[in-house]
């Protein structure tokens, strides 16, 4: 049976309850709510903005979105967005789900933290990146009313998200600094990383190989 919240349906087939069972087992309270949260935050968007979407692959999306966060990924050399792109595309082929829509998520999940570029793609990927501005940003904040808010929160609460997401994204990041280069969590990095020095384009271009 369909689970409905601020009337958005979350998706109730077999991939959509495979993908919440492992997001719910993989990672905590705070990545699970919060990942339930953009899907219902960017189909509100999707229909705010008069968007046709597959929800179900824009559910897949969010729920996996912060996947690369989590400890097992946190002392390779990606970036996080790829780690969790990459365990969605791998979700969704090995069940059947093609190429052409694996891809879809693919760019939802690792594009999600690069402004503005999302917007002007498939409806899937901007709606992921929506989500995650409404939540974490309080961008398009005033596009939900405070009754859906409400009834978003009531379901998914955000005790102390602001500080508790900070913590996540940095526990997430700091043993791999150099993948947040060009990246809008280089300045978690600063904030919250005992030493960290933020690379410079400036100085990579100034001190690469070519003599001029």
């Amino acid at each position: 049976m369909s689970t409905l919240i601020a009337d958005v349906e979350i998706p109730d087939s077999k991939l959509a309850q495979e993908a919440t069972e492992l997001i719910r087992d993989a990672t905590d309270d705070l990545i699970y709510h919060h990942s339930r949260r953009v899907y219902l935050w960017g189909a509100l968007q999707g229909k705010n903005r008069g968007l046709s979407f597959d929800a179900e692959l824009l559910y897949i999306g969010a729920m996996f979105h912060d996947l690369g966060l989590t400890e097992p990924y946190r002392d390779n050399n990606r970036r996080f967005e790829i780690d969790g792109a990459e365990e969605a595309r791998n979700f969704l082929i090995s069940r059947g789900v093609d190429e052409d829509n694996a891809r879809v998520v693919w760019e939802a999940i690792a594009l999600h933290t690069t402004p503005e570029i999302p917007t002007y793609m498939a409806p899937e990927i901007a709606l992921v990146t929506a989500g995650v501005e409404l939540d974490v940003l309080g961008i398009g904040y005033a596009d939900v009313s405070d009754e859906v808010r409400a009834a978003v929160v009531a379901a998914h609460p955000r005790p102390g998200f602001k500080r508790q997401i900070l913590r996540a994204f940095n526990e997430g990041i700091t043993r791999r600094p150099a993948t947040t280069f060009g990246n809008v969590k280089a300045d978690v990095l600063d904030r919250f990383t005992d030493g960290y020095v933020r690379p410079n384009f400036v100085d990579v271009i100034e001190n690469s190989a070519w003599p001029e």
